[in-house]
Parts: C-alpha cells; sequence; structure tokens
C-alpha cells in the first residue's frame, strides 16, 4: 500500500527540495573547491623545498600561498572571492614561468594553474 501525502506535506517537500537543492550542492563543489586549493598548496610547499636560498623565489612561493590561504579562508564562509582567486592564479604563473623548479614540480604546478583556471571559470 502507497503511503498517502496531503498536498501540503507535497508542497512542503518540494519547496524545501528548491531552496535547500542549491545550497546542497554549492556546499559539494565549495568541497571540490577546497580540496583543489589543499592540493596546490601541498605542491607548492614540495617545490618550494627545492629553492630555499632564493630569497625572490621563497617570496613568490609565499604571495601564491598567502593568496590561496585568503581564498580558502573567505570560501569557507560562504564567500568565493573570484579577484583573490585572480590574484593567486598570476602568482602561480610567476612561480612557474620565473622559479627554478624541478621537472615533476614545475608540471604539477602547470597542472594546478590549469585546474585553478577552469574552476575559476566554472564557479563564476
Amino acid at each position: 500500500m502507497m503511503p498517502v501525502y496531503s498536498r501540503r506535506t507535497v508542497a512542503q517537500k518540494l519547496l524545501y527540495g528548491m531552496l535547500l537543492g542549491p545550497a546542497l550542492l554549492s556546499a559539494r563543489e565549495y568541497g571540490r573547491v577546497r580540496d583543489l586549493i589543499a592540493r596546490v598548496q601541498d605542491d607548492l610547499q614540495r617545490a618550494a623545498e627545492f629553492s630555499r636560498k632564493h630569497e625572490k623565489e621563497r617570496e613568490r612561493y609565499y604571495n601564491v600561498q598567502h593568496k590561496l590561504s585568503e581564498f580558502d579562508r573567505k570560501l569557507r564562509e560562504g564567500h568565493f572571492d573570484k579577484g583573490n582567486l585572480d590574484d593567486a592564479i598570476e602568482d602561480l604563473k610567476n612561480v612557474v614561468k620565473s622559479n627554478t623548479l624541478e621537472s615533476r614540480d614545475r608540471d604539477a604546478l602547470a597542472a594546478d594553474l590549469a585546474d585553478l583556471r577552469v574552476m575559476r571559470d566554472e564557479e563564476h
């Protein structure tokens, strides 16, 4: 025997689904974005170990890690800060272009750069 629902119950469930559905999807997407940010930061830390002696290179690593951390903090609060992400992407591009890197680190950071750009374009 099938359960019988009142029109009011059906209307409430539909309304809750319409209101909460995008929020739940958004939360999943933000989780995916935060995972990407964590991966990029891990790759940056590994690459930074290769060039500890050069001040300018350390500064480039710091800049991109700081921008990514700021972006992640704001994202955690529910705000997708595209401007901050754009700055982080530009700083990461400078690391890939200008820093002395092992080939695997250059490949990983170049892939991270591409993934950040795709994510930025998909989100906003």
